[in-house]
């Protein structure tokens, strides 16, 4: 990789961190249990342009400084590796891939089910002290909300606008 190309890929997470920390904080839904936001969609660009290790690196980074510079509450590592955990499945599935609404499928669920139904429920349960079982009904709710957010929005942004900006080259 050349050093333009690791400047502009550095220049373009740092935006794209920056864009998930103000959607994360400013854009969300949030209760003591449960975030409907929108801060997965640069998570999911991440993944798309550059990758599994790219895409995991800036989403748990995004949630260290959201933590840092807007904290509502407890920094706890838990949510930083689901987050982490995010941006691997979202650039295994995307990355050199075509991003549809049939593509989307597993990755969504694999993010709505796996990371942020069970993983996430469990840190809260820690953080909590409450059973599994009694947080679990409100954040199903959440997620199947999510799931059909995620698995419109990432292939729409994708296609209708970030493919289509001015200069872009993927």
């Amino acid at each position: 990789m050349s050093k333009n190309n690791t400047t502009q890929r550095l220049i373009i997470m740092a935006f794209l961190i920056a864009i998930s920390v103000i959607l994360t904080r400013f854009c969300s839904i949030n209760t003591p249990i449960l975030r409907i936001g929108f801060g997965f969609m640069p998570c999911a660009i991440m993944g798309i342009m550059y990758g599994p290790l790219w895409a995991g690196a800036g989403y748990a980074i995004a949630d260290v400084l959201g933590m840092m510079i807007f904290p509502n509450g407890a920094y706890f590592p838990g949510f930083t590796l689901t987050a982490f955990l995010t941006g691997i499945v979202y650039g295994l599935f995307y990355h050199n891939n075509e991003v549809t609404i049939k593509s989307s499928i597993l990755p969504n669920l694999i993010v709505s089910i796996v990371l942020n139904l069970i993983l996430d429920t469990i840190w809260l349960m820690i953080l909590m002290g409450q059973g599994f079982w009694v947080l679990l009904p409100t954040r199903v709710i959440k997620c199947v909300v999510m799931f059909a957010i995620q698995l419109v929005l990432i292939p729409l942004v994708w296609n209708k606008l970030v493919i289509r900006l001015p200069g872009f080259s993927q």
